[in-house]
């Protein structure tokens, strides 16, 4: 135990530049899945069938591909089509790409279950589609998915390590850059998962918050 100290220590500096990388990644590619998810469930319950059948196919697509995969197409291909993406910018892009589609699917399964009769009644008094969407429907979606948006930011928390694939020296690269340059795998590797359990425990206890106040509804 002595020594797994005396390596905390050590190691702690070099693993917190990780951490800032691993929750820059994290907020990042969050705010651009939330943004391209809303984008692609609006398409898909606007009525309008080639915009539902676009949102459709792109989130079965985005489904379909691995993420690691998506990364390395960004930060290795784009590059060949004129595009060069830095590893923290294509992290960003590939994850928020990826979990988008997830999003989008919350957010859709929010803006459903809102009583049609409240969006007939907005429409019956002059509103818009938009105006229904902004005023009416999306306020309340909102408390519906914000549980499932929490565990898609505990899987994104997670999913950042994935960064490590194309040279982003987030916590999880720098663990591994450590443990093999000083052999010392078991003290490395298991403060690596005490920092992402203590970055996860915030979200973990938010998520459940969340679910208690729904289920008071």
């Amino acid at each position: 135990m002595q020594a797994f100290w005396r390596d905390t220590v050590e190691f702690l500096p070099i693993l917190m530049h990780g951490v800032a990388l691993t929750i820059i990644v994290t907020i990042g590619s969050l705010l651009l899945s939330t943004f391209l998810g809303l984008i692609w469930a609006l398409m898909r319950v606007s009525g309008i069938g080639v915009l539902s059948g676009l949102s459709a196919s792109l989130i079965n697509v985005i489904r379909g591909i691995p993420i690691i995969v998506l990364l390395f197409y960004l930060y290795f291909v784009m590059p060949d089509l004129g595009v060069t993406l830095t590893a923290l910018q294509a992290a960003i892009l590939g994850l928020g790409i990826a979990y988008s589609a997830y999003q989008a699917e919350n957010f859709r399964a929010g803006i459903e279950a809102i009583d049609k009769g409240q969006i007939e009644a907005a429409q019956a008094i002059g509103m818009g589609w938009w105006q229904t969407m902004r005023r009416v429907v999306l306020p309340q979606a909102i408390k519906i998915v914000l549980p499932p948006y929490g565990n898609v930011m505990i899987m994104m928390l997670k999913d950042s390590s994935q960064a490590s694939t194309i040279t982003v020296a987030e916590l999880a690269l720098q663990g591994k850059l450590i443990a093999s340059s000083t052999f010392k795998n078991t003290s490395v590797f298991t403060l690596v998962a005490l920092m992402y359990l203590t970055m996860s425990i915030p979200l973990i206890l938010l998520v459940r918050h969340f679910e208690k106040r729904a289920g008071q509804k």
